[in-house]
């Protein structure tokens, strides 16, 4: 990012932090994935009357999560250790002999046999059969009985190993592949990763994907030397800011006492811009192949079957023009067509574009009419690169 584009990005950050968007905002923007290493920017404060946003903060990603874990279980099935379409139950017994509710509203005892095994690519593509329900039914409120519904706010409880045993005893919504539904497949698909490793996630990842990037500061928990770095988090409402977590505090404040190969992990803005720009570099970073071409290809595609797009499946209007390949969002049409990028729920998103373009955001403030000015402006900043 040159001086001039830097100066861009922080006017950007500034002209929302003080409208109220967000206390503080950090960024990176790349026009092409071989240029220089681009200036962090950070602009606001890490709380609500607090000190400066650092540049190397570390903040809750969250879903943004799930494209580095796509990429972790697509290089397992490149070093022959995983297929994409072979079960899963392999590694996770627990999958094993689903049962499938007849209708999605349908009684949690009103089932038929699974007609075919969850696996990797279910997994990846959230069409498992598991994952968040937008109506009102007897599955949702049952998710939300065994501590398996999602949100800032709600914390992740239990380890690995509990969380895929509670979400086992229910029934998938659909038959896996017929169907799409956010969110819990990634969590499966981070103790299937775990298990295949034979360690838990946060260490695999370590040596295997993030060591070799240079993402020294992405990981499933903040260690204690590093909290001055974590900001608070916040939820917009009618009388202002509402503290989710606090500073240097929260969920992600030192290491757990239970295995989270199902949780989501904090970074920094330069850590996964370095994860951005390998994926705009066609998987390569260094002079290393860190996944396939074409396992990239399918990554940053459109993979979900036109059957399984029910409106109901997630956020009104979100097949308009979108599609979902393994652990992203691709714009399928319009002047962004190609671009591909998520966001995370406490106000992170990332995207690449097809020319290599690469953008990185990051507030700790959740997801809503507030902040989604701030995103689209930031989107649009590559349009003008």
């Amino acid at each position: 990012m040159t001086a001039r584009a830097a100066g861009v990005v922080r006017a950007l950050l500034d002209r929302h932090v003080v409208a109220g968007a967000a206390p503080g905002a950090v960024a990176s923007l790349l026009a092409a994935p071989d240029g220089a290493e681009p200036e962090v920017v950070a602009s606001g404060a890490m709380s609500v009357g607090g000190p400066p946003m650092p540049p190397d903060a570390l903040v809750r990603v969250m879903s943004m999560t799930k494209a580095v874990t796509a990429v972790a279980a697509l290089r397992l099935v490149e070093a022959g250790r995983l297929g994409l379409d072979a079960p899963v139950d392999r590694w996770l017994p627990e999958l094993a002999d689903r049962r499938v509710l007849t209708s999605p509203t349908a009684p949690l005892t009103d089932t038929a046999p699974a007609v075919r095994p969850i696996t990797l690519r279910h997994l990846l593509t959230c069409t498992s059969g598991y994952g968040l329900v937008m109506t009102d039914s007897p599955l949702r409120r049952a998710m939300a009985a065994a501590g398996l519904d999602v949100a800032p706010d709600r914390p992740v409880t239990v380890g690995a190993d509990e969380w895929l045993t509670r979400l086992a005893t229910l029934p998938l919504a659909f038959q896996p592949g017929d169907g799409w539904r956010y969110h819990h497949s990634f969590g499966v698909l981070g103790v299937l990763v775990s298990r295949v490793a034979g360690r838990p996630l946060q260490d695999h990842l370590a040596d295997d994907l993030l060591g070799p990037l240079g993402m020294r500061d992405t990981r499933l928990w903040v260690p204690d030397d590093d909290l001055a770095r974590l900001p608070a988090a916040y939820r917009h409402t009618g009388s202002g800011p509402v503290e989710l977590e606090p500073a240097a505090g929260g969920t992600y404040a030192g290491r757990p006492p239970f295995d989270v190969s199902h949780r989501e992990l904090v970074s920094t803005v330069r850590d996964y811009t370095r994860f951005a720009r390998m994926l705009a570099a066609g998987g390569r970073s260094d002079g290393r192949q860190v996944v396939s071409p074409e396992h990239l290809r399918l990554m940053t595609s459109d993979q979900v079957p036109a059957a399984a797009k029910a409106p109901d499946s997630f956020f009104p209007g979100f097949w308009d023009g979108t599609g979902w390949g393994f652990g992203v969002g691709v714009d399928v049409e319009g002047p962004r067509a190609g671009r591909f990028g998520w966001s995370g729920g406490l106000g992170t998103t990332f995207f690449v574009d097809p020319g290599g373009a690469v953008g990185v955001l990051a507030t700790q403030v959740e997801v809503g009419a507030r902040l989604q000015p701030l995103f689209d402006d930031f989107q649009a900043l590559a349009d003008r690169a």
